[in-house]
């Protein structure tokens, strides 16, 4: 299996990382896009899986930077994150929403769909058009089945919305969720400040 350099380095806080995350290119088995949307989480944060310290679930996310944690939300849904810092911290960036450019075929297949603004808004439907499961969860970001592609110059700069994260109960104030401004493929609009 050949490494592949990862265009960022995952040696940082989720919070810089998610923003970094915005416009590079996620393919898992030659099916993805443009990461549009992301949440950072830290070990330091209540409403991160890695708060209470590590257990077998979120083994991974205190595991070495630049790999997959994977889990499974509501017993239903496959979500990705990209475990960041450094070995034991617990600190991961949560891929919220993808532009589709990869494989599109596949993803409509996966998620019985074919309106492509709705194939990767969100990260249950990012994990199910990209075939995540428990098999990628520890899997370095650098290796197959995973490639990461810097594509954020050619779409010219990027302006990035800042806001709290969703789908949460706790540390709901945090401003840890980013997205690109103007994309029509993000999980939710983000509330304007």
């Amino acid at each position: 299996m050949a490494k592949r350099r990862p265009p960022i380095d995952f040696r940082r806080s989720s919070e810089e990382v998610a923003a970094d995350l915005i416009g590079i290119t996620l393919v898992v088995d030659g099916v993805g896009g443009r990461i549009v949307e992301t949440e950072a989480y830290d070990a330091e944060d209540a409403a991160s899986h890695s708060y209470r310290g590590p257990t077998p679930r979120n083994a991974s996310m205190f595991g070495p930077p630049g790999h997959a944690y994977v889990y499974r939300s509501y017993g239903i849904h496959w979500c990705l994150n990209f475990v960041c810092r450094e070995a034991g911290h617990g600190a991961g960036v949560l891929i919220r929403a993808l532009e589709p450019t990869h494989g599109i075929e596949a993803m409509c297949k996966r998620r019985r769909l074919d309106a492509r603004r709705l194939l990767c808004a969100g990260p249950g439907r990012v994990g199910q058009a990209l075939g995540i499961d428990l098999r990628l969860d520890g899997k370095a970001l650098d290796a197959p089945p995973f490639e990461l592609l810097d594509t954020r110059v050619p779409h010219g700069p990027i302006e990035i919305l800042v806001g709290p994260r969703i789908g949460i109960s706790q540390a709901v104030e945090a401003p840890w969720r980013f997205g690109e401004k103007g994309s029509v493929f993000l999980s939710r609009p983000f509330k304007p400040a």
